[in-house]
């Protein structure tokens, strides 16, 4: 009889809901940070190996710089999700670190020597489109859920293959997403010895950039890259609009720098 009695007892909890809401919430869910980042890196062919070097050592630096870690600390979560690409043409994007978590020093240093240990290659034409598309699959990706979504492209030549940067770019509009730029302005000629390109920094204003808050800086050469994508990183994870242009210069002797 008592059986009887708590077997329709749990029947009716169950048929109500009310037995479930007892039960302990699952912890299956996405991890929660502050930002979901995704660090978009140009590796076109007019880049040569000294200055994708330059590049590659200017992202390292930055992601463990002391500002960058306590921008990160400064968040709710105190912590955010992260990946980095590569890219050059439509049909060539690679992830050279996958999504992890940045929290302090240690998880940093970590992150940056996942890229470290990987090769740098370089591909043919530039498709900002490609990048850009290629991070919003990354996104879905993601095993983290962020109060923002934020793309960073760097890079020093203007969409040339693929499809329309405008559409592509409205689409990561209209999913919520900011593309925040760091054009590489340079006076070098390429590898093939024709001319840098001309108002770089414009052209990523005007037609790559975009979303609330979102903003550029331009690196006056890839020796300036370093201070750039750091002043970039942490405006980032702080949140912090953009109010137009900004230049980062090339180091000084300072070893902090």
């Amino acid at each position: 009889m008592r059986s009887t009695f708590l077997a329709l007892v749990f029947a009716v909890l169950a048929s109500t809901g009310l037995f479930a809401s007892a039960a302990p919430a699952r912890a299956d869910g996405p991890e929660l940070v502050d930002l979901e980042l995704i660090l978009a890196i140009d590796v076109s062919g007019s880049i040569d190996e000294d200055e994708a070097a330059l590049q590659r050592q200017g992202y390292l630096k930055a992601l463990v710089h002391p500002q960058v870690i306590q921008a990160i600390s400064g968040g709710e979560k105190r912590k955010i999700g992260i990946t980095y690409i590569e890219w050059a043409g439509y049909h060539y994007q690679r992830v050279v670190a996958d999504w992890a978590v940045i929290s302090d020093k240690a998880s940093a240093e970590s992150f940056a020597a996942k890229i470290a240990a990987v090769p740098i290659s370089t591909e043919r034409w530039t498709s900002i489109s490609g990048a850009v598309e290629f991070a919003m699959r990354r996104f879905e990706a993601s095993p983290y859920r962020g109060t923002r979504r934020v793309i960073d492209i760097s890079g020093d030549g203007r969409n040339n293959n693929g499809r329309d940067l405008s559409e592509v770019r409205r689409e990561a509009l209209e999913r919520g997403i900011v593309i925040n730029g760091l054009p590489i302005v340079n006076e070098r000629p390429t590898r093939w010895g024709t001319p840098p390109e001309r108002d770089l920094d414009l052209y990523y204003r005007d037609h790559v950039i975009g979303g609330p808050g979102a903003f550029y800086i331009v690196a006056d050469g890839f020796n300036a890259f370093a201070n750039a994508i750091r002043t970039k990183l942490v405006r980032e994870i702080s949140g912090v609009p953009g109010d137009g242009i900004e230049r980062a210069a090339a180091p000084n002797a300072d070893p902090a720098e």
